[in-house]
């Protein structure tokens, strides 16, 4: 665990104070075949679950409590050549509960370099509330302070040998923890772009759909 002074002296809310421990937490994160992920704390209690959700034309992930209410959608943003995504409060698709966007720094992603800013604001390159490096495959995600050296949640790889998809996550107290598993199912999607869609419900509708959008709107 971390054992230095915390990053922040007072709750850092992003999707809600409910997800915010006064000290800091660790938290296992672990995908199964369905693409789900589920996350616990020390005593195996869960906390949260992230589900894929895709719709016709978008790649969708939700995230719920332990009890499965809607905490958070995230949206993949269409035809976005900076692979963005949009995170929304409950289920909303609107503008205005817009919680948080990720930006990735790259074009072609050989190495994950996602920026996220907080609220409906506008991304600019040379400003961001929250950065994430890493990869989930290799697990070492790191969620940094801005564009600081200062680390706010890191992901560690467990050494069992079928643990492929099982994490621990060392978080800074009074840091949204629902915000660090958003950011880190977000990667998770855009390194497995094609296994997200596969997994959700209506996936290769969505794709005959997409297709037969483009012939409609190109005839008419």
């Amino acid at each position: 665990m971390m054992a230095h002074a915390s990053v922040f002296s007072a709750p850092f809310s992003v999707i809600g104070p409910q997800f915010i421990d006064p000290k800091p937490l660790e938290i296992t994160v672990e995908k199964f075949a369905s693409r789900n992920i589920v996350i616990t704390n020390k005593n195996n209690k869960i906390l949260l679950k992230v589900k894929p959700h895709d719709t016709s034309l978008h790649r969708q992930i939700i995230m719920f409590d332990a009890n499965d209410n809607p905490i958070a959608t995230f949206r993949e943003k269409i035809l976005s050549m900076h692979s963005k995504w949009h995170v929304f409060k409950g289920e909303s698709k609107a503008e205005s509960d817009i919680i948080f966007s990720t930006h990735s720094e790259h074009m072609v992603q050989f190495k994950v370099n996602v920026s996220v800013t907080l609220g409906n604001k506008t991304h600019t390159d040379d400003h961001c509330d929250l950065r994430i490096k890493g990869s989930w495959s290799k697990g070492n995600c790191i969620i940094y302070k801005g564009d600081s050296s200062t680390i706010i949640a890191k992901m560690h790889k467990l050494q069992k040998k079928h643990a492929t998809d099982k994490f621990t996550v060392t978080i800074e107290a009074n840091m949204d923890y629902a915000c660090v598993v958003a950011l880190f199912a977000i990667v998770d999607a855009m390194e497995n772009h094609e296994e997200l869609r596969n997994s959700s419900g209506g996936a290769s509708g969505g794709v005959l759909n997409i297709a037969s959008a483009i012939i409609t709107s190109s005839v008419v």
